[in-house]
């Protein structure tokens, strides 16, 4: 389920452009919220909508959001409040006045105050282009972005300036070669979300999320990638 805020008033863009990872303009996008040391609170779409900026977050998320956002507040000319918006999605053909999803194409369309998902199968379309979602794969106040790939879905600009947590998301990107990360791995069986996997020798070797159609998502060490992994009573195919 998801909540969509607004954020009015003549600094909204200067606003939200200092705070999220990716440059707030004209066109929809996807974004982050992080904590000063890096790690995510809260991913959202930003979508301009007349002389406001819808903000897309799940519900779940969405009054600790509003409130990360007004402590942000400060002088700027801005107003922040929860809207009675719903929003409807699916793959196809895209309604008038909807928008594309700027993940990824595979991901359809988005609909602001249409209802329904088109019973599309979201996990399937997720695992198979390894697309993270808000409290299962992306965890606040644990996980880092680039490892989730939000440079792969469009949801870092690192040419956009300042933000919270920018320094730590820069040295990732400049400074050291990832060591784990998401990735889509073949599954013989189920577990549950957040089933550890383990190596032969009983060592951790990432963590099991999302699973459709024998594929999953798994955040995974990739020196440690290789034959022999389990994840409960499941076999996983790296």
């Amino acid at each position: 389920m998801r909540r969509i805020l607004a954020v009015s008033g003549e600094d909204r863009v200067e606003f939200l452009q200092g705070l999220v990872t990716n440059k707030v303009g004209p066109v929809p996008c996807w974004a982050a919220l992080l904590t000063p040391q890096g790690k995510y609170l809260a991913d959202f779409l930003v979508v301009p909508d007349g002389g406001r900026l819808l903000v897309d977050v799940d519900a779940r998320l969405a009054d600790d959001l509003l409130r990360r956002l007004s402590m942000y507040k400060l002088r700027s000319r801005v107003a922040l409040e929860p809207t009675g918006l719903t929003v409807a999605r699916g793959t196809g053909e895209k309604p008038d006045a909807a928008i594309a999803d700027p993940r990824h194409e595979a991901l359809g369309w988005r609909l602001y105050g249409g209802e329904g998902d088109g019973g599309t199968d979201w996990d399937a379309i997720r695992v198979a282009h390894c697309i993270p979602e808000t409290l299962i794969e992306l965890i606040p106040n644990e996980t880092f972005i680039l490892e989730a790939g939000f440079e792969r879905l469009h949801g870092v600009d690192f040419r956009k300036g300042c933000y919270v947590g920018q320094e730590v998301t820069a040295r990732m990107k400049h400074k050291t070669e990832l060591r784990k990360g998401l990735v889509t791995i073949g599954i013989e069986g189920a577990a549950p979300v957040g089933t550890p996997i383990l190596m032969p020798d009983g060592r951790e070797a990432g963590t099991l999320f999302t699973q459709s159609g024998g594929r999953a998502i798994a955040h995974m060490r990739f020196d440690r990638m290789g034959d022999g992994l389990v994840a409960g009573d499941a076999r996983i195919i790296p």
